[in-house]
């Protein structure tokens, strides 16, 4: 047998050679940025040349909102690895069990099923609603309304209920049981509702299409229909909750109440863990062996996301949110004003996005590595902002310099 050499020290490491073995051996599914990161530390991440960077995009896809190298999940992993990283849902263990009751405190949503991802959450999610539809209003074949320009996952129901067809494209045919309508738009809400409706399900913010708040208005009115028609209210909050936009749920922006929230994200302060959350009520309507997931609510995951909250109650990380993200926003709606480069700013919290005038958000994203700044592009005109809860304001000033200046050396400032 082929003996392995040892893992090489991260000072050993060649960046040519991680990329050569993604290149020939990693299915072709991600356009990876050229570049290799070895460590991190709150803001900042460093490469495999010593080079520092300032991330504005937690780790990438908001997966590390807590910053890198976080001592309290540090402390709280390390002592499970060593002791018991996994335990199946046929026993109790304690990380699960005070996990769901902190949870359950936060939405006012009782009860907590615990996956490893967004899309299994909100996978979890439809399957809850379509139960609780058969069980409890009798209907056969139950449609879900989402958004135009939605994003719920990678699997094949959370692609179908993803209103962006971008997605869907290949993997037909895809699971009946959506209706979609424009984000933002009572009137059509209101029109899409028929007897087989059983649920309403809606991001607050939309995340991938670029971020887009929903309106006081849209929210209010899908919270009516739901109790005129008896329709389960389900806000998709993967990447809202926990703190990211300056509440703990952005569904307190609006004061709403949902029936079923999924989470993931922040919550495992960068290990995987993803949750569904549901009223006693709805909750009800699953029953044992309905659902399952083998990795789901394991100890060292729920340890790190224990760790994840008491580390966010601590240091006021979603006042920090509200505020530094003020302060980022302010300072790139001046950067619009002396650039002419940006059409809008928009957003809440540490979630924002920024419209640019011409198409070059992508070179932006890339200029943006040269220049020891992480960024994200939804689309050619797009920037996507969702640094750690933990930036700033200095670090936010510094964001909005450089973002300036890369504006400028693109092309896109007048």
């Amino acid at each position: 047998m082929e003996q392995l050499a040892p893992t090489a020290a991260p000072e050993a490491i060649c960046a040519q050679q991680v990329i050569e073995w993604y290149d020939e051996y990693a299915m072709r599914t991600y356009r990876r940025l050229p570049v290799v990161f070895i460590r991190g530390e709150g803001a900042y991440l460093w490469d495999a040349d010593g080079r520092r960077y300032l991330d504005l995009e937690s780790g990438g896809r908001a997966g590390n909102a807590l910053g890198h190298g976080n001592p309290t999940v540090a402390k709280a992993v390390s002592s499970l690895a060593a002791s018991m990283p996994y335990l199946s849902n046929d026993f109790y263990h304690y990380y699960q069990g005070r996990l769901a009751k902190e949870l359950a405190e936060t939405s006012r949503c009782k009860r907590a099923f615990f996956v490893n991802s967004g899309a299994e959450a909100n996978e979890c999610a439809i399957k809850l609603a379509r139960k609780w539809a058969h069980t409890s209003r009798g209907i056969q074949e139950p449609e879900i309304i989402t958004m135009e320009g939605s994003f719920h996952g990678r699997t094949l129901a959370t692609i179908t209920a993803t209103g962006q067809p971008k997605f869907q494209k290949g993997f037909e045919p895809l699971p009946r049981g959506f209706r979609y309508v424009p984000f933002n738009n009572a009137q059509a809400l209101q029109d899409a509702i028929s007897p087989s409706t059983a649920a309403i399900m809606m991001e607050p913010v939309l995340g991938e299409s670029g971020v887009y708040p929903a309106t006081h208005e849209f929210v209010s009115a899908a919270r009516r229909l739901c109790d005129e028609h008896k329709l389960l209210l389900i806000f998709d909050e993967v990447q809202t909750g926990v703190g990211r936009t300056g509440r703990f749920w952005a569904h307190e922006h609006y004061g709403v109440q949902p029936d079923i929230i999924t989470n993931a994200k922040t919550l495992g302060g960068g290990l995987p863990i993803g949750v569904c959350l549901a009223t006693e009520e709805v909750s009800a309507a699953f029953g044992p062996g309905d659902h399952g997931c083998t990795f789901g609510g394991n100890p060292i995951s729920c340890a790190a996301a224990l760790a994840a909250l008491q580390h966010i109650r601590e240091n006021s990380l979603v006042t920090n949110a509200e505020q530094v993200g003020s302060v980022l926003r302010h300072r790139l709606t001046e950067v619009a004003a002396r650039t002419d480069a940006i059409a809008e700013v928009r957003g809440l919290g540490l979630m924002i996005g920024v419209n640019l005038k011409q198409p070059i958000a992508p070179k932006v994203v890339l200029k943006g590595l040269e220049e020891g700044l992480i960024l994200n592009s939804s689309s050619d005109f797009t920037l996507r902002i969702l640094p750690p809860l933990v930036l700033t304001e200095e670090q936010a000033e510094q964001a909005a310099s450089s973002i300036e200046r890369i504006l400028v050396m693109v092309g896109g400032a007048a």
